[in-house]
């Protein structure tokens, strides 16, 4: 039976595993480690803002304890700071599909009007996935004519 390795070698091969760790950097939403590129999970609240930001006539309104978006008139979004959640508008076998899929990044928040709302942690999620996501809350909000001119983030039209 072969030896396992000393002490000594064990801690050179755990300190090249962290090592390995301290040279991960993350720019622009994805992350590099060691030459290769593995997808960053998490997306702060002004990364969220500027998503939203980037859609035709946008508004923000400002409550006490969260924003709400909106888009002529009817409202689409929420982004709550003390949670570091957001709401967003779905369909609602979109909305069941998500949180049957990840329920620790994703949970039924209501249903109205023949739409399923959804609470997304925003520390669960990459950046663009809750782009589409947020588009297509956006998507189902505004007037065809406004859709029709907007750039789909998942087609990469525009």
């Amino acid at each position: 039976m072969a030896a396992r390795g000393t002490s000594a070698q064990q801690g050179t091969s755990a300190q090249r595993s962290t090592s390995a760790q301290r040279k991960t950097s993350t720019q622009g939403g994805v992350s590099t480690q060691r030459g290769r590129k593995t997808r960053r999970t998490g997306v702060t609240g002004e990364e969220f803002f500027a998503i939203v930001g980037a859609l035709p006539e946008v508004t923000r309104s400002e409550a006490s304890t969260y924003s709400s978006f909106g888009v002529v008139g009817r409202k689409f979004g929420y982004h709550w700071p003390r949670t570091q959640t957001v709401g967003l508008k779905q369909t609602l076998s979109e909305q069941l599909a998500l949180v049957a899929e990840r329920p620790e990044v994703f949970e039924v928040q209501f249903t109205a009007g023949g739409f399923g709302w959804v609470v997304v942690d925003l520390a669960g999620i990459d950046h663009d996935e809750l782009a589409e996501l947020v588009f297509e809350a956006w998507r189902l909000t505004a007037p065809e004519d406004l859709v029709a001119a907007a750039p789909d983030p998942a087609s990469g039209r525009g």
